[in-house]
């Protein structure tokens, strides 16, 4: 994975530094490894939702299922929805998982080319058939195809804005899917990334379109991805198929003060979106001025093409203590960066170009 072991990065992880040390605009030491590889936050969570994390510790010694029902109340009111069309789970991913579980088996699974692996491997888990259909031309999702890849799949998995290459698919070719999807195959719109984009959310479709799953997390704009704190949209009866794997599932109270702190503050979601933006087109610009093709991203990451195998450049990057996202075997040019704090990317690029220079 990105051309290092999980060892090895275990090991790097000592090295890294404290939360209080990092911030958008001054970056830890050279010799200090640049994580970009993870599509984390570098600053972590907002200082609201430290202090709310830090006063949850005390209640570790009880199930928190109260906060758990405030969490659901909050989104719920925020979003105009019912009490009984959110659950919480830890992290979007274990929602999404036991989604692919609950929807296929012998029904098959329908994702897009390059995306997101996580349904994919837990769709293999189960043995379902997995139809992969590429990105259109402009790098979204190819909503047509994947209606045609299969006539009643159990699940259709779309990323929006897509990981990894950060670019949006429009909306009206989603409420197309949502639409023409069959009766009963699941369409799951995963929305990790929307915080970062001017793309409307799929969440108000839920009320209209009952085989319709949305997933949020507060793992990436809100820098909570060790917190492990995800959310997931649909009508009561779809959730309840997603809870049979986990009736009981529940997050740490650090971890949902931390997410209830974070959707009270109402200036953290423009103030992190603007910053990202600007150093997310800071990069790709000097990049793109450089001669390097890279996606049109509205996410907190974003692929260059390297025009050559990636793995090496990859390898190459780590040795110099910029680790940068895995390569995907369909675009086995390009790389993934996540995007840093300023001295991060600044030396993210310095790197690139000396390390793809020396590689002619």
């Amino acid at each position: 994975m990105d051309g290092l072991s999980r060892r090895h990065l275990m090991g790097l992880g000592a090295a890294l530094p404290l939360l209080s040390q990092v911030s958008w605009a001054v970056s830890a030491p050279t010799d200090t490894p640049i994580r970009l590889n993870y599509n984390e936050s570098p600053i972590g969570p907002s200082a609201t939702a430290r202090v709310a994390m830090q006063e949850g510790i005390a209640g570790c010694g009880r199930y928190p299922y109260p906060l758990q029902y405030q969490l659901v109340e909050v989104f719920a009111r925020q979003q105009g929805l019912a009490g009984d069309q959110v659950q919480v789970f830890c992290g979007s991913k274990l929602a999404l998982q036991y989604a692919v579980h609950a929807f296929t088996g012998p029904a098959s699974l329908v994702v897009a080319e390059p995306s997101y692996e996580g349904p994919v491997e837990a769709a293999q888990a189960r043995r379902a058939t997995v139809h992969a259909v590429p990105l259109d031309a402009r790098h979204a999702h190819d909503v047509d195809a994947m209606l045609a890849a299969d006539e009643a799949p159990g699940l259709i998995y779309l990323c929006n804005p897509n990981n990894p290459t950060g670019t949006l698919t429009p909306t009206a070719a989603i409420e197309r899917l949502i639409a023409k999807a069959p009766s009963n195959t699941v369409v799951v719109v995963d929305e990790a990334y929307i915080h970062f984009s001017e793309a409307p959310s799929c969440i108000r479709l839920v009320k209209h379109h009952p085989n319709l799953l949305v997933l949020r997390t507060f793992s990436k704009l809100y820098g909570m991805a060790g917190a492990r704190v995800g959310l997931a949209i649909g009508q009561a009866p779809l959730l309840q198929a997603l809870e049979a794997f986990d009736g009981y599932n529940v997050a740490a109270e650090p971890s949902l003060r931390g997410a209830l702190a974070s959707l009270q503050d109402a200036a953290v979601v423009p103030q992190r979106k603007r910053t990202n933006q600007h150093l997310r087109d800071a990069t790709v610009g000097r990049l793109a001025g450089a001669g390097w093709r890279c996606t049109a991203s509205q996410a907190n990451c974003f692929m260059v093409d390297v025009r050559r195998p990636a793995a090496p450049v990859v390898a190459a990057l780590a040795s110099e203590q910029v680790l940068v996202g895995r390569v995907w075997p369909s675009w086995p040019t390009w790389i993934r960066v996540s995007v840093g704090d300023d001295a991060q990317m600044r030396r993210f690029e310095e790197v690139f170009f000396r390390v793809l220079q020396g590689m002619g």
